[in-house]
Protein backbone atom coordinates (compact mmCIF):
# COMPACT_ATOMS: atom_id res chain seq x y z
CA UNK A 1 0.00 0.00 0.00
CA UNK A 2 1.36 3.38 -0.96
CA UNK A 3 1.45 6.61 0.90
CA UNK A 4 2.65 10.16 0.62
CA UNK A 5 5.15 11.49 3.12
CA UNK A 6 4.74 14.79 4.92
CA UNK A 7 6.47 17.56 2.98
CA UNK A 8 9.21 17.79 5.64
CA UNK A 9 10.11 14.09 5.29
CA UNK A 10 11.25 14.31 1.67
CA UNK A 11 14.83 15.21 2.49
CA UNK A 12 16.05 11.61 2.26
CA UNK A 13 14.60 11.15 -1.21
CA UNK A 14 15.89 12.44 -4.54
CA UNK A 15 12.80 14.59 -5.06
CA UNK A 16 10.18 16.06 -2.71
CA UNK A 17 6.77 14.57 -1.91
CA UNK A 18 7.26 11.02 -3.22
CA UNK A 19 4.48 8.53 -3.63
CA UNK A 20 5.71 5.43 -1.80
CA UNK A 21 4.95 1.77 -2.39
CA UNK A 22 6.18 -0.93 -0.01
CA UNK A 23 7.60 -4.24 -1.20
CA UNK A 24 8.78 -7.28 0.74
CA UNK A 25 11.45 -9.22 -1.15
CA UNK A 26 10.20 -12.78 -1.68
CA UNK A 27 12.08 -15.94 -2.63
CA UNK A 28 10.58 -15.75 -6.16
CA UNK A 29 12.41 -12.40 -6.62
CA UNK A 30 15.85 -13.96 -6.00
CA UNK A 31 18.04 -15.13 -8.88
CA UNK A 32 21.06 -17.48 -9.15
CA UNK A 33 23.34 -14.73 -7.74
CA UNK A 34 21.26 -14.78 -4.53
CA UNK A 35 19.90 -11.24 -4.94
CA UNK A 36 16.83 -9.67 -6.53
CA UNK A 37 16.88 -10.17 -10.28
CA UNK A 38 17.03 -6.95 -12.28
CA UNK A 39 13.78 -7.79 -14.11
CA UNK A 40 11.94 -7.73 -10.76
CA UNK A 41 12.68 -4.02 -10.42
CA UNK A 42 10.59 -3.34 -13.52
CA UNK A 43 7.70 -5.18 -11.85
CA UNK A 44 8.16 -3.01 -8.77
CA UNK A 45 8.18 0.16 -10.88
CA UNK A 46 5.04 -0.97 -12.69
CA UNK A 47 3.23 -1.73 -9.43
CA UNK A 48 4.25 1.60 -7.87
CA UNK A 49 3.11 3.48 -10.99
CA UNK A 50 -0.27 1.71 -10.93
CA UNK A 51 -0.72 2.42 -7.21
CA UNK A 52 0.15 6.07 -7.73
CA UNK A 53 -2.15 6.31 -10.73
CA UNK A 54 -5.02 4.86 -8.68
CA UNK A 55 -4.28 7.31 -5.85
CA UNK A 56 -4.52 10.13 -8.42
CA UNK A 57 -7.98 8.89 -9.44
CA UNK A 58 -6.98 6.79 -12.46
CA UNK A 59 -7.28 3.15 -11.42
CA UNK A 60 -7.14 0.41 -14.05
CA UNK A 61 -10.94 0.29 -14.24
CA UNK A 62 -11.08 3.96 -15.25
CA UNK A 63 -8.38 3.44 -17.91
CA UNK A 64 -10.31 0.49 -19.34
CA UNK A 65 -13.51 2.56 -19.37
CA UNK A 66 -11.69 5.38 -21.21
CA UNK A 67 -9.99 2.89 -23.59
CA UNK A 68 -6.72 4.65 -22.74
CA UNK A 69 -3.52 3.54 -21.08
CA UNK A 70 0.13 4.38 -20.74
CA UNK A 71 2.65 2.15 -22.55
CA UNK A 72 6.37 2.14 -21.78
CA UNK A 73 8.48 3.76 -24.50
CA UNK A 74 11.87 3.88 -22.81
CA UNK A 75 13.40 2.78 -19.50
CA UNK A 76 16.71 3.81 -17.99
CA UNK A 77 17.70 2.05 -14.77
CA UNK A 78 20.80 2.41 -12.61
CA UNK A 79 21.32 -0.54 -10.27
CA UNK A 80 23.43 0.63 -7.33
CA UNK A 81 23.23 -2.09 -4.65
CA UNK A 82 21.56 -5.49 -4.42
CA UNK A 83 18.26 -6.17 -2.68
CA UNK A 84 18.25 -9.44 -0.74
CA UNK A 85 15.72 -11.97 0.47
CA UNK A 86 13.81 -10.61 3.46
CA UNK A 87 14.53 -6.95 2.68
CA UNK A 88 11.67 -4.48 2.97
CA UNK A 89 11.82 -2.06 0.09
CA UNK A 90 10.27 1.35 -0.51
CA UNK A 91 9.71 2.34 -4.12
CA UNK A 92 9.26 6.08 -4.56
CA UNK A 93 7.79 7.55 -7.72
CA UNK A 94 7.21 11.01 -9.07
CA UNK A 95 5.61 12.37 -12.21
CA UNK A 96 8.00 14.61 -14.10
CA UNK A 97 6.98 17.59 -16.24
CA UNK A 98 5.24 16.54 -19.45
CA UNK A 99 3.62 18.16 -22.45
CA UNK A 100 0.22 16.84 -21.32
CA UNK A 101 -0.62 15.63 -24.81
CA UNK A 102 0.86 12.19 -25.38
CA UNK A 103 3.83 11.39 -23.15
CA UNK A 104 4.76 11.42 -19.48
CA UNK A 105 7.90 10.52 -17.57
CA UNK A 106 8.20 9.00 -14.11
CA UNK A 107 11.21 8.97 -11.85
CA UNK A 108 11.72 6.09 -9.41
CA UNK A 109 14.02 5.56 -6.44
CA UNK A 110 14.29 2.21 -4.66
CA UNK A 111 15.52 2.15 -1.07
CA UNK A 112 15.96 -0.56 1.53
CA UNK A 113 14.00 0.34 4.64
CA UNK A 114 16.49 -1.05 7.18
CA UNK A 115 19.52 1.07 6.22
CA UNK A 116 17.83 3.57 3.87
CA UNK A 117 20.34 2.71 1.16
CA UNK A 118 19.35 3.63 -2.39
CA UNK A 119 19.42 0.41 -4.41
CA UNK A 120 18.29 1.70 -7.80
CA UNK A 121 17.05 4.72 -9.69
CA UNK A 122 15.04 4.74 -12.88
CA UNK A 123 13.30 7.01 -15.32
CA UNK A 124 10.58 5.60 -17.52
CA UNK A 125 8.87 7.40 -20.39
CA UNK A 126 5.30 6.41 -21.26
CA UNK A 127 3.02 7.21 -24.19
CA UNK A 128 -0.74 7.29 -24.12
CA UNK A 129 -2.35 4.59 -26.26
CA UNK A 130 -5.84 3.61 -27.27
CA UNK A 131 -6.13 0.21 -25.60
CA UNK A 132 -8.43 -1.28 -28.24
CA UNK A 133 -6.02 -0.54 -31.11
CA UNK A 134 -2.62 -0.05 -29.45
CA UNK A 135 -2.18 3.21 -31.37
CA UNK A 136 -0.75 6.37 -29.79
CA UNK A 137 -3.42 8.95 -28.98
CA UNK A 138 -3.66 12.26 -27.17
CA UNK A 139 -4.42 12.23 -23.48
CA UNK A 140 -8.06 12.36 -22.47
CA UNK A 141 -9.02 15.21 -20.10
CA UNK A 142 -8.82 12.82 -17.11
CA UNK A 143 -5.12 12.18 -17.83
CA UNK A 144 -4.35 15.87 -18.36
CA UNK A 145 -5.98 16.70 -15.02
CA UNK A 146 -4.24 13.99 -13.01
CA UNK A 147 -0.84 13.25 -14.57
CA UNK A 148 0.69 16.53 -13.45
CA UNK A 149 4.08 16.97 -11.80
CA UNK A 150 3.92 18.64 -8.39
CA UNK A 151 5.35 22.16 -8.45
CA UNK A 152 8.04 21.27 -5.90
CA UNK A 153 9.10 18.32 -8.10
CA UNK A 154 9.33 20.60 -11.13
CA UNK A 155 11.60 23.01 -9.23
CA UNK A 156 13.77 20.28 -7.68
CA UNK A 157 13.92 18.38 -10.96
CA UNK A 158 15.70 21.25 -12.66
CA UNK A 159 18.86 20.32 -10.74
CA UNK A 160 18.35 16.55 -10.72
CA UNK A 161 21.16 14.66 -12.42
CA UNK A 162 20.15 12.32 -15.24
CA UNK A 163 20.21 8.60 -14.56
Amino acid sequence: MGDRLPRSAHLDWDLPAPYLAAVAVASADIDAYNHVNNAVYMTWFDSAAWEHSAALGLPIEKCLQLDRGMAVLRSVIAYLRPALLGDTIRVATWLLPADGKLRVRRRFQVRRKADRATLARAEIEYACIELSSGRPVRWPPEFRERYVALSEVVLAGETLAPI
